[in-house]
């Protein structure tokens, strides 16, 4: 018989799994495995178990938020293994999920981590730390991981649109030295993210179009710093999709990155604290990962 390791954060979300688990199990042994359960005790504890014991499975399949998941593919990415990996989602936002099509249907999702297809996808690495969908600096990104647990299981998106509201009030800016295959650029910014995702923080369609996870490509989307009330709208309506005209925005694609800053720079990897550094690089590790889709 098969085996599958399951990791599931028991507190994800509204931790909904609870109500969920037996069916959830129940898909995976019928889809003939046989299942290791381990609920996360703290923070790290799906990447130590991915990294360590993913070579004893045929499939690992991590249910939580997009933080479990990062963590998990950490795991795996610097265990140097190749194991497919099924992802239930739980979390507020999941955005990984959402751009890879998995429902939010806790019993469809499983279905897909053992029944579905494999899909070769790109992750990323921040300095020498992998990611799964985005790095980003700046106004917005201290909102995820500010925002409190049980605001963002009970508010979900509106948690973390009103963190950021209040951080509108407070603009910091960076001026820093971009370097990438593409362009030099050197400006002032308030925010910027590099993403291999179709959409960020629950909206869609962020990163701009024709985004594909498997093409090598990461997604930059770089915020000047804007001079007055007007620039900043600008800047708010480009972000919500209202108009695409606004020059304080830059926008390209890239397979790596670098970012030079006189002064030390806080950034997230993938909604959680990734560290804050003066100098950052950013490659795309093609396909690098096996990940479970709905089979087309």
């Amino acid at each position: 018989m098969k085996k599958l390791l399951f990791i599931f954060n028991p507190y994800s979300g509204k931790a909904q799994i609870k109500n969920k688990l037996l069916q959830i199990v129940d898909i995976m042994v019928k889809g003939g495995y046989e299942v290791t359960i381990y609920p996360t005790q703290a923070r790290e504890d799906a990447f130590r178990m991915v990294r360590d014991r993913a070579h004893e499975f045929d499939l690992v399949v991590c249910s939580g938020g997009d933080g479990t998941l990062d963590e998990a593919v950490s795991g795996m990415v610097l265990s140097g293994n190749h194991v497919p990996l099924g992802y239930i989602p739980a979390g507020s936002t999941n955005d990984f999920a959402n751009s890879l099509k998995i429902p939010k249907d806790m019993a469809k999702a499983a279905e897909i981590a053992v029944s579905g297809q494999k899909f070769s996808c790109d992750v990323g690495k921040f300095n020498e730390e992998p990611f799964v969908y985005v790095a980003a600096f700046g106004i917005f990104t201290a909102v995820s991981y500010k925002t409190r647990q049980e605001w963002k299981n009970i508010l979900g998106h509106a948690a973390y649109i009103l963190e950021g509201m209040k951080s509108l009030t407070e603009i910091t800016s960076y001026y820093m030295r971009v370097e990438c295959e593409e362009a030099v650029i050197e400006d002032e910014f308030i925010y910027g993210m590099i993403t291999n995702s179709s959409s960020v923080g629950g909206f869609k369609n962020m990163t701009g179009k024709n985004v594909l996870l498997d093409d090598g490509k990461f997604e930059v989307t770089l915020i000047r710093m804007p001079k007055n009330i007007v620039e900043l709208n600008a800047i708010l309506a480009s972000l919500t999709n209202l108009i695409d005209d606004t020059d304080l925005i830059y926008s390209f694609k890239s397979d790596c990155i670098t970012f030079f800053s006189e002064e030390e720079v806080s950034w997230t990897l993938d909604g959680e604290y990734g560290g804050s550094v003066r100098m950052a690089t950013i490659r795309n590790i093609r396909q690098a990962l096996e990940i479970m889709v709905k089979e087309e």
